[in-house]
């Protein structure tokens, strides 16, 4: 008897069983795809905050150096008597914004004919104790080659450089972005271009900074969800897709022709991309005042790494449901059996 019933109870129960496991798949299919859009929002929410406000903060560093720049301009622009009065006038300003890496006034050849052809006088900060001299015009440092000498003689406005290369041996070689301006004296002649430097080393390292600022905020991340927030933030020149500040072990290479177009006409947007054979999410935008556009790189990997307990949970109960329900649908189909059997035995 108690084997019939057993064998009575299998086809139903499977039945059943079968019903529940499709409507558990689709619930679970529908649960995962609104959790996937949900934290995919949440994410493009975080992450092009994260731009804005990095970007927000890099361009009123920028301001700040262009406000402090003019003050240094404006001062030589009033001692182009002698070499030392240019001299006193770089220093005199050149405390004021500690962001700035130097100031120099690249004067036209033979301007002060003592001087020679190339007479450059230069204020830099070597390190964190404040500034120092140096003349850096030579055959060596032809200045008069450069692009932003070159452009400055035919504007007489003031403008942010290229990024470009320096390097003469010391501590101050390296990649370089100059605010600059062309100085002309009272009779209107171009005296010299003056120019504003700052380091992108010194910009990646505030860059990493912003960065582990944003990981670290507890009231930002307190939903964190199992997210690693491995992103990192990198600075790209508009005019060729080049990174000009970054990790020292991330780089962004630009191939996409809609992003280039971006850059170029200086447009916010989102791409998937490989970033260093890693699929990645880049959001990036615009920095103003410069030809400069800040992107924030985030791995997939973010967006998917809280799903992962998600199905696993989902899974867990769908195994319990089944195992709830088989147990259920038995002991109900055996007492409904037993009592058809004994109704049929007694009559």
């Amino acid at each position: 008897m108690e084997g019939k019933i057993n064998e009575l109870l299998k086809k139903p129960i499977h039945r059943i069983l079968l019903t529940f496991l499709i409507v558990k798949v689709i619930t679970i299919a529908v649960a995962f795809g609104l959790i996937y859009y949900a934290m995919k929002a949440e994410a493009y929410s975080r992450y092009l905050s994260i731009k804005n406000v990095s970007a927000e903060k890099v361009a009123k560093t920028i301001r700040g150096i262009e406000m402090s720049a003019q003050n240094v301009f404006d001062e030589v622009s009033k001692h182009l008597d002698s070499p030392e009065a240019v001299i006193a006038a770089l220093e005199s300003k050149a405390g004021f914004n500690s962001d700035t890496r130097g100031y120099f006034a690249a004067f036209e050849q033979n301007y002060f004919p003592e001087q020679g052809t190339w007479f450059e006088p230069y204020i830099y900060q070597p390190d964190v104790t404040g500034f120092e001299y140096k003349q850096v015009g030579s055959a060596r440092h032809n200045y008069f080659k450069s692009p932003w000498y070159f452009r400055a003689k035919k504007s007489s406005q003031s403008f942010w450089s290229e990024p470009y290369f320096y390097y003469d041996g010391t501590s101050l070689s390296g990649q370089y972005c100059s605010f600059v301006k062309p100085i002309y004296d009272a009779s209107g002649r171009l005296a010299c271009v003056c120019g504003a430097d700052i380091k992108f080393d010194w910009l990646a390292q505030e860059l990493a900074w912003e960065d582990e600022s944003n990981k670290a905020n507890r009231m930002q991340n307190q939903f964190h969800l199992l997210k690693r927030h491995e992103f990192f933030s990198v600075i790209l020149n508009n005019s060729d897709a080049s990174c000009v500040a970054y990790p020292e072990d991330k780089t962004l290479i630009i191939t996409n022709k809609e992003v280039l177009k971006d850059l170029m006409q200086k447009r916010s947007g989102v791409v998937d991309m490989y970033v260093d054979g890693e699929a990645c999410t880049v959001y990036y935008g615009p920095i103003e005042f410069v030809d400069w556009t800040l992107a924030v790189v985030v791995p997939k990997l973010d967006l998917w790494t809280p799903l992962i307990p998600v199905v696993a949970v989902l899974l867990l109960i769908t195994v319990i449901g089944l195992l709830i329900v088989r147990s259920v649908c038995r002991g109900v189909l055996r007492k409904s059996l037993q009592t058809s059997n004994i109704t049929v035995c007694e009559s």
